[in-house]
């Protein structure tokens, strides 16, 4: 089969059966974790919903469709794809949160300096990350 003929077939039909469903399966991990993300205040939400999204755009058209088009999911992820922005309340929630458990860690889970230095690190790039994104308004 050329390459041509290839982009024709829709990419759920090019999966193993197997790949499909350990795609699906992590999907709705993803999806599950991005539910919890929103109750939970240590758990991101936009990460876990970015990345079900990728598993179902791979794995099932119709689970995609419905995640993107959900009233409470779909805008997550319509912010990020369309705009590469992250809402003024997000930003300031997830950099917050990832300060908090990071510092309570350090200061009441960890004895290692290295490993304190390395959390130190990981929260430094994290906030850097989140703060390159734009600002969505509104």
């Amino acid at each position: 089969m050329n390459p041509s003929e290839q982009q024709t077939i829709p990419r759920q039909a090019r999966l193993s059966r197997t790949k499909r469903t350990v795609i699906l399966v992590i999907g709705f991990v993803c999806l599950a974790l991005g539910i919890l993300g929103i109750v939970v205040p240590l758990l991101p939400t936009t990460p876990f919903l970015l990345l079900a999204a990728a598993c179902f755009v791979r794995a099932s058209d119709r689970l995609y469709q419905w995640l993107i088009n959900h009233k409470l999911f779909g805008p997550y992820i319509r912010n990020y794809r369309e705009h590469k922005a992250i809402p003024l309340k997000i930003k300031v929630s997830s950099v917050a949160l990832l300060w908090i458990t990071i510092i309570f860690s350090t200061v009441y889970v960890v004895d290692s300096i290295p490993v304190k230095i390395i959390l130190a690190l990981i929260g430094i790039g994290v906030t850097i990350h989140i703060l390159h994104y734009k600002t969505l308004e509104g």
